[in-house]
């Protein structure tokens, strides 16, 4: 059976490339797993949805970021656990991985109140620093002499997930993302500021598009057209003293409905649980400490080789979020149920779920792998 991809933190995930780029940039004590060439000036162009595998299956609507692949210092990293567009950020941002952010996934236990925390759309009241209170590598940066600037959708102004992950950075607002010329002169403008420069510019068209109408689909190719010409165009418009390095937050598969594991569904598999969080394909289950075997034993029963069900303690043991800060280890779910091949695990009480067809979180190569491209 395949074995789930485990990151190799401190050598090739989204948490070693910022500190590859300070490195580059001559800033002491930051280590450059990655090889990056020495350069002033860096613009990072996250691209969510961005997957290694993904992006290989479709190289003839991409021919700029093909090009990037011959580059000498082009490379894969992978996401942290899970493969998320919140653990990632947050791992890129903080230069942690996310046993030490505690950024726990899409949705996981609100650390305040014990309920249910989207890390996305957040919660009323609920403070970004109440969760994550680390030193964010963009404010270490900043510190250190760097000017950084996130240019990235108004919307994102001040959100929870944006003070946990990329404070530090002077935030740029872009009211209209389809306007790519005027993204590209905020970052080339940010990119020239003060002695060295790290701009942080980033594009989410492709992940809508992969969830709403699946990856392996005209819309999705189309969608990575325009965001190869969004890469090629910021790289003309760049002078040749800033290095451009592109990367995803994680990968992504299509999963098909009779492919779906309905929690409701299925008599007693909701039984004992305290919460159900996560998102189908890393399903994050609480419960009280006495039912966690039975728990893990009912699912295990139900998904047999759907799922790899695990513990926290099997998980932590192996070492998928990297280090665990203990006081941040009951954010993740006492039972995980990650899942293999392009089986999801849904759940009623998350009625939009059911519109999804492209889909993330697990372990697997596809959604764990992600481009390092280098231009």
């Amino acid at each position: 059976m395949e074995a789930p991809l485990v990151p190799a933190y401190g050598e090739s995930t989204l948490a070693d490339v910022v500190p590859a780029l300070a490195a580059s940039l001559g800033v002491d004590g930051w280590s450059d797993a990655l090889g990056l060439p020495a350069s002033d000036r860096w613009v990072l162009l996250l691209v969510d949805g961005l997957g290694a595998h993904n992006l290989a299956a479709a190289l003839e609507e991409a021919p700029f970021l093909a090009s990037l692949l011959a580059e000498d210092a082009s490379t894969t990293v992978t996401s942290g656990a899970p493969s998320t567009t919140a653990t990632s950020i947050t791992s890129l941002g903080t230069a942690l991985p996310p046993g030490q952010h505690g950024i726990a996934g899409y949705a996981f236990r609100n650390p305040v109140d014990g309920g249910y925390l989207n890390a996305l759309t957040w919660a009323d009241g609920l403070s970004a620093l109440d969760v994550q209170p680390r030193l964010t590598s963009f404010e270490r940066l900043s510190r250190q002499g760097v000017t950084l600037t996130s240019v990235s959708p108004a919307r994102f102004a001040g959100t929870g997930l944006t003070e946990c992950a990329l404070r530090g950075a002077r935030f740029h607002p872009v009211p209209d993302e389809d306007d790519h010329p005027a993204r590209i002169q905020w970052t080339v403008d940010g990119a020239a500021s003060g002695d060295s420069s790290l701009v942080y510019l980033y594009e989410r068209s492709l992940d809508h598009t992969g969830h709403g109408m699946g990856w392996q689909t005209e819309h999705w190719r189309s969608a990575l057209r325009r965001i190869d010409a969004l890469a090629r165009d910021l790289r003309s418009a760049l002078p040749d003293d800033v290095r451009l390095l592109v990367t995803g937050d994680h990968g992504m598969i299509d999963s098909p409905p009779e492919r779906w594991v309905v929690v409701e569904d299925v008599p007693h598999l909701a039984d004992d649980l305290t919460l159900l969080a996560g998102e189908g394909r890393f399903r994050q289950l609480y419960c009280e400490p006495r039912d966690v075997d039975a728990v893990a034993a009912r699912w295990r029963a139900v998904m047999g080789d759907r799922a790899w069900v695990v513990t926290r303690e099997e998980a932590v043991e192996s070492g998928w979020f990297g280090p665990v800060d203990r006081r941040l280890a009951d954010r993740w779910g006492d039972v995980m149920v990650v899942c293999r091949d392009d089986w999801a695990v849904m759940t009623r009480r998350q009625p939009k779920e059911f519109g999804l067809v492209g889909m993330h979180g697990s372990l697997t190569e596809f959604e764990m792998r992600v481009p390092v491209l280098v231009g």
